[in-house]
């Protein structure tokens, strides 16, 4: 399987707007593991991993659901680690 990972970080007003559940209830439509959290600068970072075509939809998906909120996001590629067994908000 070819395993990607993209860390994503949103700005705009994507705090308080179950931003961070909406992206939870997304991944768990595919096949990714990763987690999402709030950071204390008002931006959502996500860190997600799977199968490229999963974590572009996955991305996709959040862009989609999310468009009202975000306001700018900057997506990096990163090698994958393989360390998550699922998607989770974190805290």
């Amino acid at each position: 399987m070819d395993t990607t990972r993209r860390h994503a970080w949103f700005r705009g007003t994507v705090q308080g707007v179950g931003f961070r559940f909406t992206t939870r209830r997304l991944a768990d439509r595919r096949r990714v593991g990763g987690f999402v959290r709030n950071l204390p600068d008002g931006r959502v970072e996500v860190v997600v991993e799977g199968p490229e075509a999963e974590v572009k939809g996955f991305l996709s998906d959040v862009r989609e659901a999310m468009a009202s909120y975000i306001r700018e996001a900057d997506i990096r590629a990163e090698p994958p680690t393989g360390h998550f067994d699922g998607f989770a908000v974190a805290f």
